[in-house]
């Protein structure tokens, strides 16, 4: 019996009190048994459109969410935005304009931005879109309650045992969350908004950002080989 706290402490892992069980088929599966696919959603810069676009715009947005027959949660993620490679290249642009007139234009164009970062915070917005297989579809009464908006919020919370064998509740969500997926395409599709559903890489790396906000700009991750699992427990 280990009875060196130290030596305690050392077994344990961050794993343990994340909500997620693995990464795994472009899909996120949480320890409670429900899984879920993300897709990331362009924008689109509503104040640029005319009132007629906008008004059509929205009622056809609304017109997608009124058909959905399936829940479905939109999420926005706002980072600060970098902006120090983008002045770097603007030192390059000025520097090999020889035309006078636009060599100055770059330089003015260059100290508003530095002088609006000075001023404000550079926000960077990337929009989700997350549809979850319950644990209900698997029939079990007592199915949790985790919402995908916690995880996003850094909800570090633990969980038991998985309620069914990995692989079937991975069959089980793929065949519940492909015929939403392509829907959704296909709907955002008509409105000129390109989405896309993350693969395995993407949502370590966004899940990675999330966790380590603090170093993720700074410190990537290291290991390149997405086809073994990153994240799971004994």
């Amino acid at each position: 019996m280990i009875n060196d706290p130290l030596k305690i402490a050392i077994k344990g892992s961050t794993q343990d009190h994340l909500p997620i069980e693995d990464i795994v088929n472009d899909m996120v599966l949480l320890k409670d048994g429900s899984c879920a696919v993300i897709m990331r959603l362009s924008s689109v810069n509503f104040d640029l459109l005319s009132e007629r676009e906008q008004s059509s715009l929205v009622y056809a947005y609304g017109g997608i969410l009124n058909s959905l027959n399936f829940p479905i949660q939109i999420m926005i993620k706002s980072t600060t935005k970098d902006v120090g490679v983008y002045l770097k290249n603007l030192i390059v642009a000025e520097q090999k304009q020889t035309n006078k007139l636009l060599r100055e234009r770059i330089v003015s164009y260059r100290k508003f931005v530095e002088e609006t970062v000075k001023r404000n915070d550079v926000l960077s917005k990337t929009f989700y879109i997350v549809v979850k297989f319950s644990t209900l579809e698997l029939g079990i009464k007592s199915a949790g309650k985790q919402s995908f908006k916690e995880i996003f919020s850094l909800n570090k919370t633990g969980g038991g045992q998985l309620p069914f064998p990995k692989e079937y509740i991975l069959e089980k969500a793929k065949e519940s969350l492909a015929p939403k997926k392509d829907h959704l395409i296909r709907l955002f599709l008509r409105l000129g908004l390109d989405i896309q559903a993350l693969t395995n890489k993407e949502l370590i790396e966004m899940f990675y950002g999330i966790y380590n906000e603090n170093v993720a700009q700074n410190q990537k991750l290291q290991n390149t080989n997405f086809t073994n699992p990153i994240v799971m427990t004994k």
